[in-house]
């Protein structure tokens, strides 16, 4: 299975609401017709929240990024159902959703990248923070130190990192925990070009589901304090927090054919 992530920031003049509800109510739907002809097995939208929850976040880690307004997020079963892109078919829908996001895109400063998940906590369990459940997706997508490669940050992202985390994870009532790395693909300079990026993608993200009285408890409860403040301190060793972001949102599915 191969994803793509595409960290969206909304065109300039656009509310945040604004954009959230044409991303929700005009171009999900689109997505979702073309999605047989462009061999799409998942489609998720993760509508970002106004939520004190992510300047904590940032402020526990010394400043980080502006947070996205949302994270489309897409799913193939192999990277061989990426040529559904080469057909005419699949040429002629993946650009009509391409004219579609520029009505509501800032496409230039909306990176996008290809990557495979590496499960750590609870990797079985389909988990959705729906719009009315009381789960929150929380969104950490990372850029290594510039004294690192890529490869070395993820290397040490996948087996410190995550061992670590496993190991604090109840401290910190970690519902799920996935790691998804970029990796490249034949079409993902393509995609960029379309849409003139000029935002480097990034490493690859951090995803987990937490419910959000959990969250907003995190320094009133002694054994949460110590598992964020190991994780921290790890995080240092392979994340420049100033070059990354995270935060938390709510998702929206469009496809799922599990």
């Amino acid at each position: 299975m191969i994803r793509i992530e595409f960290a969206l920031r909304r065109k300039e003049g656009m509310s945040r609401e604004e954009f959230q509800d044409y991303w929700q109510n005009t171009h999900g739907p689109l997505v979702s017709r073309h999605s047989t002809t462009l061999k799409i097995h998942r489609y998720i939208q993760l509508h970002t929240l106004d939520d004190p929850i992510n300047d904590g976040l940032a402020e526990a880690r010394g400043g980080m990024e502006p947070i996205y307004d949302g994270v489309a997020e897409l799913w193939w079963k192999s990277v061989d159902d990426l040529n559904a892109f080469n057909s005419e078919e699949g040429a002629i829908a993946a650009q009509e959703l391409l004219d579609d996001e520029k009505q509501f895109i800032d496409l230039p400063n909306s990176p996008l990248w290809f990557a495979y998940e590496y499960p750590q906590v609870n990797p079985t369990e389909y988990m959705v923070a729906t719009q009315h459940s009381p789960l929150v997706k929380l969104f950490f997508c990372l850029r290594q130190p510039k004294t690192q490669s890529i490869e070395e940050c993820q290397h040490y992202w996948r087996t410190n990192h995550g061992p670590l985390i496993r190991g604090v994870s109840t401290g910190f009532r970690m519902q799920r925990y996935l790691q998804v790395h970029h990796c490249e693909t034949t079409i993902s300079k393509a995609l960029t070009e379309a849409r003139g990026t000029v935002i480097e993608p990034y490493v690859g993200h951090a995803e987990a589901w937490f419910n959000r009285a959990d969250l907003m408890m995190l320094g009133d409860v002694p054994e949460a304090t110590e598992a964020m403040q190991i994780a921290i301190e790890d995080e240092k060793r392979f994340i420049d927090f100033k070059r990354s972001a995270m935060w938390i949102g709510k998702e929206r599915v469009f496809i799922d054919r599990r």
